[in-house]
């Protein structure tokens, strides 16, 4: 007589070994795929905040002070004059935080004779870096 059909602690290990080899192979690839998602993503959020700060400058005449910030584009001024010319808000769902889960930078002024800086610090939320942890979007002055 047979004993009961199963597999072998052997054929189990084999089995085990390969799926490390593939999860080896595969995983860094799908991972720095996520990583770029997340550049991506952040530099999409950053051109589409400064697009409803342009839009809010033009109702208002003027960028948010840096005390008022991107919150200015969803809650109205406290100033009863701008709140008054005030149109917003200005983006569909709140202020987003990077894709990180940090709040995006915004401060005056910004580089290059910009009026403001609107910036995400990466993946590890530190000024400077390199690759996934290099800062994006339109950045302060030097």
């Amino acid at each position: 007589m047979k004993g009961p059909a199963g597999f072998t602690l052997v054929e189990m290990l084999v089995v085990m070994v390969i799926i490390g080899l593939l999860a080896g192979l595969i995983g860094p690839r799908l991972f720095s795929r996520v990583d770029d998602s997340k550049v991506r993503t952040a530099e999409v959020q950053v051109r589409i905040m400064k697009g409803a700060l342009e839009t809010m400058r033009l109702d208002i005449g003027r960028f948010p002070t840096e005390e008022e910030g991107v919150r200015m584009l969803f809650d109205p001024p406290a100033d009863e004059r701008l709140r008054s010319l005030w149109r917003g808000p200005y983006l569909d769902e709140q202020i987003p935080q990077d894709p990180w889960g940090i709040p995006y930078k915004y401060t005056t002024p910004g580089r290059d004779g910009r009026p403001f800086a609107l910036y995400s610090l990466g993946a590890d939320g530190q000024p400077g870096g390199e690759g996934i942890n290099a800062d994006l979007g339109f950045l302060p002055p030097l």
